[in-house]
């Protein structure tokens, strides 16, 4: 199931010319909630599709479960609309017996925009979820070769943004080989990055070792946590980190790579595990003596 787009009558100005009028496609965007054993966690704004793998994401990320035999089942729950009509936005999540429940406290207020993975805490410090997956000992290395190739494979993978222009996307890559792992599209960063790493403990591939994500926008603080959590080391994006990313990055171990457009980056934490012509060669040197 999935109702990505849909199409809505509009009108185009353009100054100087002539009004036109068309039918013209937008990302959707609608509630989901997340159960975990018929209570619930979560409200998150979303772009319906791999809603299982955005749900299983959130619970690695919120450091609930960090590993697939940990997650029993995920299912749609019935009712939705007044006629009885299931609109598939409600999910509930069966833990398996033993892995404890989510503490849902006066201090997480669970409800989340599209645009924010972590509104509601009480506190930074909440945030600061310790991973079970940690990315500081991760020996990884990518050239920046690689990288420069990243901002346009990720495009060309976006299928629903080429028709509305209104979707954020994530991808993971292989480091070494520059292997495209999954894409996935949403209205939010956080949650195409939580429909990744869904995907990888589905996969039963956590920790995410050797590992590239790839966004598009910004880098955020809550999109370097989601990294964490699923153990992935690279984080790059498009535009500009946040200072709060950057200061993260730097206290766990994980590399953060923003502004990367065309031939150019700007590497902010970890930056030995960026190689470039020039590192490579530096490092030939220095095994030689």
């Amino acid at each position: 199931m999935s109702r990505t787009t849909v199409r809505r009558r509009i009108t185009r100005i353009e100054l100087g010319g002539q009004e036109s009028h068309r039918e013209d496609s937008l990302a959707v965007e609608e509630p989901l909630e997340i159960r975990v054993g018929g209570s619930p966690l979560s409200i998150t704004m979303r772009t319906p599709g791999h809603d299982f793998d955005l749900a299983a994401g959130f619970l690695v990320s919120e450091g609930v479960i960090a590993h697939g035999e940990q997650l029993r089942s995920i299912r749609y729950c019935a009712g939705g609309q007044v006629d009885g009509e299931n609109t598939y936005n409600v999910l509930d999540v069966v833990l398996t017996p033993g892995v404890p429940r989510p503490d849902v406290s006066l201090e997480r207020n669970f409800y989340m925009t599209s645009s924010c993975g972590l509104c509601g805490r009480a506190s930074i410090d909440a945030v600061r979820t310790r991973s079970h997956h940690p990315v500081g000992a991760d020996h990884v290395t990518v050239s920046a070769e690689l990288l420069s190739t990243l901002p346009d494979r990720l495009r060309e993978g976006q299928a629903v943004f080429e028709k509305t222009g209104g979707l954020h996307a994530a991808a993971l890559f292989d480091a070494a080989s520059g292997e495209l792992l999954v894409l996935r599209e949403d209205v939010g960063r956080h949650n195409a990055v939580d429909k990744v790493v869904g995907w990888a403990l589905k996969e039963a591939r956590l920790p995410l070792t050797g590992t590239v994500l790839m966004v598009s926008g910004r880098a955020s603080f809550e999109l370097v946590q989601k990294a964490s959590m699923a153990g992935i080391p690279v984080l790059a994006a498009v535009s500009a980190p946040s200072s709060l990313a950057v200061d993260l990055a730097h206290d766990i171990g994980l590399t953060v790579v923003g502004f990367l457009r065309g031939r150019s980056m700007v590497v902010y934490s970890r930056p030995e595990r960026v190689l470039s012509a020039r590192t490579d060669g530096v490092r030939k040197r220095e095994a030689l003596v």
